[in-house]
């Protein structure tokens, strides 16, 4: 008896620590400190009421130019295990300089994912990002809507509208899920909210901030939209050009249905492109995941796999740092728009302000995140 009394005040005291562990992470609050350009923070709830007050009634930051022009949306957080998008997003949302048109930025895209992370994976529950002022902290999130806010799942997901069935895990999969459903689930109800953003704000191009494992075959790539093909190309040929990194440049394919680059382009009159970055911190073949390989991307597993063929994505001792990953999302932006307004003047979106690749990697990513504490408080918000 005195053994089974332990053994539970154990098992107790590690269900109560553990318990509060997630309950932090669930609510850590990220600061946001909108940057010169931001001239409102609507709610993606004020697109579709339905989803007002929810887990994902998060923040869109809409930052407008001094002149009239086109209007652009960032998606950051749609998958929250892949940091490199929130933070490429974060970098627009507080730094960027609009001359011409607007930009809608939505940082955390599916909110319920970045308060849970991957079943079995052992991800760390945040991690931090070095500033000049002590660093600043972000949750870490996983690719799926948390079971807490969506559940059960169903044994077949069939996609809305199209019916196509796709992985039962799936329809909490904010990018499978496009273009979302009104009367559908938490992740559907979100997905329709930016669908409805994308259309009454009459959006011209829709950009979806991802990062993929280097054994997934679409990598370093812009994934595209037919509407979307010739500025991808054209932005791949720039890029790897002079930016100092290469990117290719794949089709969107009509036969996989719920991605933000086949959706939005077929539901909206937006052109839809979508992102892709090496993470090594997802691939199988990694050692210990914890914060150091999330922000380094340096795993000795991961080059051996390199080394025997198994990889999609080149990698050596140097691996694939976050600002490396964020610095490739952020220039990519930076010529999908100078592209678009140099062939669009009248719907250019004209933008200053934001680091280029080469700048990001020299200074790091948290040389352009600003200090909440130094900021007025007022003007302060928070994911």
């Amino acid at each position: 008896m005195t053994r089974k009394a332990v053994i539970a005040v154990f098992g107790a005291a590690l269900a109560f620590f553990a318990g509060l562990s997630f309950t932090r992470s669930r609510h850590l609050r990220e600061p946001v400190v909108p940057g010169p350009s931001v001239s409102r923070v609507a709610r993606l709830g004020d697109y579709f009421k339905p989803l007002e007050g929810t887990v994902n009634d998060v923040n869109v930051y809409v930052l407008e130019g001094k002149e009239p022009g086109g209007t652009v949306l960032l998606l950051g957080g749609t998958h929250p295990e892949e940091p490199a998008g929130r933070l490429a997003a974060w970098i627009f949302a507080e730094n960027a300089e609009l001359a011409k048109g607007r930009i809608f930025v939505i940082l955390t895209a599916n909110r319920s994912a970045s308060t849970a992370t991957r079943l079995g994976g052992a991800y760390p529950p945040d991690f931090t990002i070095p500033t000049a002022w002590g660093g600043r902290k972000f949750r870490m999130g996983d690719r799926w809507s948390n079971p807490l806010d969506q559940w059960p799942d169903p044994e077949v997901y069939l996609h809305y509208p199209t019916r196509q069935e796709l992985a039962y895990i799936d329809i909490r999969n904010l990018n499978r899920a496009f273009p979302g459903r009104p009367n559908g689930t938490l992740t559907e109800k979100t997905c329709y909210a930016i669908t409805e953003l994308i259309r009454r704000e009459k959006v011209d191009i829709a950009i979806d901030f991802h990062e993929a494992e280097l054994q997934y075959p679409v990598i370093s790539t812009i994934v595209a939209h037919q509407k979307g093909a010739d500025l991808a190309a054209a932005a791949s040929m720039f890029i790897s050009s002079i930016e100092g990194f290469s990117i290719g440049v794949e089709n969107s394919p009509k036969a996989l249905r719920g991605l933000s680059h086949r959706e939005i382009g077929d539901a909206t009159d937006a052109i839809s492109l979508l992102l892709e970055a090496p993470e090594p911190f997802l691939d199988a073949t990694r050692g210990r995941t914890n914060r150091e390989l999330l922000l380094t991307g340096k795993d000795d597993f991961v080059v051996r796999a390199g080394k025997r063929g198994l990889l999609f994505e080149k990698i050596d001792e140097k691996g694939w740092p976050i600002d490396v990953r964020v610095g490739r999302h952020t220039s990519t932006v930076l010529q999908i728009l100078e592209i678009w307004s140099g062939d669009n003047p009248e719907k250019a979106v004209i933008v200053s302000g934001v680091p280029r690749y080469t700048d990001v990697v020299r200074n790091g990513t948290g040389a352009y995140l600003k200090d909440p504490k130094t900021a007025d408080q007022s003007k302060v918000f928070f994911e």
